[in-house]
This record gives structure tokens, C-alpha cells and sequence, in this order.
């Protein structure tokens, strides 16, 4: 009987062994697994971690400097238009129907008055026109200047003479106004001529002699259709006369009066911008 119940617990304690074992086994590979996951959170926090954006306070550093970019103003096309040293090549035709007193006559002595014989002049000009300065100036002012050199071939389809040849030069003022195609002009040129006079045939109020000088003035718009095209449009007066050369040396009597021609009405013309440089190159 002894003999038995020793050999069961014998044949027990193996499977005793086995199982208090087991709960350390356990342990182990669970505390194992804890720990690996404690490190993976850990790598994952430091992941997501890595991304640093702008905390409130750092964001109001930053929002000034792109309001500045957004208010900042474009820039203004109009200076790659009128720029120091551009060429231009105009061609104006007028038409000048309207006979008036020369404006100068109550300052050198002359009756303020028109004659019988009235004209309509119909002026062509080809002009070259050299810009000799950048834009600039206040407000209205705001603007640039150019040289004009300018040949003229006038026809006359009412008046004795027919036709009236001169070379012609003088400044014209450009007002432009920012951020717009359109900018008013005012100019004003001097020349000489010759006319094929009538005067010394007899014909009365008609011109004295061919050499003739004479004073073109005009106010208008121009409208830029791109840095190389444009059109204008607007008014000329139109002087022509032989300061009284005709008269000869002031005696009575002597030589042929000096009428001259006085008339204005509307011009429109065309301009081109000459060469292939641009501002930036001018610069």
C-alpha cells in the first residue's frame, strides 16, 4: 500500500514541475511582448512627432508678410512705353479747314482779323521721334518729353497755291497717367517751307514769295495699343508766312504783303516704335 501511493507521487511530480513552470513561462514572454510594444508606441510617437508646425503666437509673424505681398502694387506698363532714348516712327494726316487770326498778331502790331481768301490745307507728316527722358514729374504732370523731327508734304485743295513742302521740328509733351493706354499730348514745332506762292503773280491775299516759315501746335490723346504700336488723335494749328520778307525793305509800296495762312482742325496718326531693344536693355 506505502509502495503504491509513493509511486503516484513519483509519477505525479513531473506534471507538477511542468505546471508551476508554466506560469513563469508565461510572464516572461508577456512581459517580453509589453515591452516590444512599449518601444513601438515609443517609435511611433517619435514619427508623428517629427512634423513642427507654427504655434498661434508664430503665425501672426508670419500673416504681416503676406498681407504686404497681396497690397503690394503691379507694376505700372506705361515705363515700357515712354523711356529715355526709345526711337518712333509717326506718320499724322491732318485735315485743316477753320481760318483764324494768327494768335501772335496783337503782340506784333497786326490787325487781329481774317482775310477774304480762305484755305483748307491737308498736312502729311513723318516724324522721328526721340524720347529724352523717363516718366516722371508730379500728379497731372506726370510724364515725358520727345525731340520731333518731322518732314511735311501739305496739299492745298482750297486756296491759289497747291502745295507746301517743310522740314519741321520741335518737343512734345506726353501727361501719363499710371496704369493707363491712354495720355495726352501737347507739341509744338517750328520749320521752314517753300510754297508755290501766287502773290507775285497778282493774286490777292495770296502768299509773297516760295520761302515761307512756318508753326505747327497740337493737343491730343494717345492711345498705346503695346510698347510698339499706338494712335493718336486730336487738333493742329497750322502758321504759315514769310515774316514780311516779301514786303522787302519797309518802303512804301514796295515788294508784295505778306498775308500768310492761318487754320487748324483735326489729326490722328499712327506711331511705331523703331529697333528691337526694349527698356531693360536701354537701362
Amino acid at each position: 500500500m506505502y509502495a503504491s501511493k509513493r509511486s503516484v507521487v513519483l509519477s505525479l511530480a513531473p506534471l507538477l514541475c511542468a505546471l508551476s513552470a508554466f506560469p513563469q513561462a508565461a510572464v516572461a514572454s508577456l512581459d517580453h511582448a509589453n515591452q516590444f510594444g512599449d518601444a513601438t508606441m515609443t517609435s511611433e510617437k517619435q514619427i508623428f512627432a517629427m512634423p513642427n508646425f507654427p504655434k498661434p503666437g508664430e503665425e501672426s509673424k508670419i500673416q504681416p508678410l503676406d498681407e504686404k505681398l497681396r497690397s503690394s502694387k503691379p507694376a505700372d506698363f506705361n515705363r515700357d512705353i515712354y523711356y529715355r532714348n526709345k526711337l518712333e516712327f509717326s506718320l499724322d494726316v491732318g485735315w485743316l479747314p477753320i481760318n483764324i487770326p494768327f494768335p501772335l498778331d496783337v503782340f506784333v502790331g497786326d490787325v487781329y482779323n481774317t482775310y477774304p481768301l480762305k484755305y483748307t490745307l491737308v498736312p502729311i507728316l513723318a516724324s522721328l521721334r526721340w524720347h529724352m527722358n523717363d516718366v516722371g514729374g508730379p500728379w497731372i504732370l506726370r510724364g515725358n518729353f520727345d525731340l520731333t523731327l518731322t518732314g511735311s508734304v501739305t496739299a492745298i485743295p482750297k486756296g491759289p497755291e497747291t502745295r507746301y513742302f517743310s522740314y519741321i521740328m520741335g518737343i512734345r509733351r506726353n501727361f501719363v497717367p499710371r496704369h493707363l493706354r491712354t495720355a495726352p499730348y501737347f507739341d509744338i514745332r517750328l520749320g521752314a517751307g517753300n510754297i508755290d506762292a501766287k502773290g507775285p503773280a497778282g493774286v490777292l491775299y495770296a502768299q509773297g514769295q516760295d520761302l515761307t516759315f512756318t508753326v505747327n501746335i497740337g493737343s491730343g490723346v494717345r492711345y498705346n495699343f503695346s510698347p510698339r504700336y499706338s494712335i493718336s488723335a486730336g487738333l493742329n494749328f497750322m502758321h504759315i508766312s514769310n515774316l514780311d520778307m516779301s514786303e522787302g525793305n519797309g518802303k512804301p509800296n514796295w515788294g508784295i504783303r505778306n498775308y500768310g495762312i492761318n487754320v487748324y482742325g483735326p489729326m490722328i496718326g499712327i506711331d511705331m516704335k523703331l529697333g528691337k531693344r526694349n527698356r531693360h536693355s536701354e537701362q
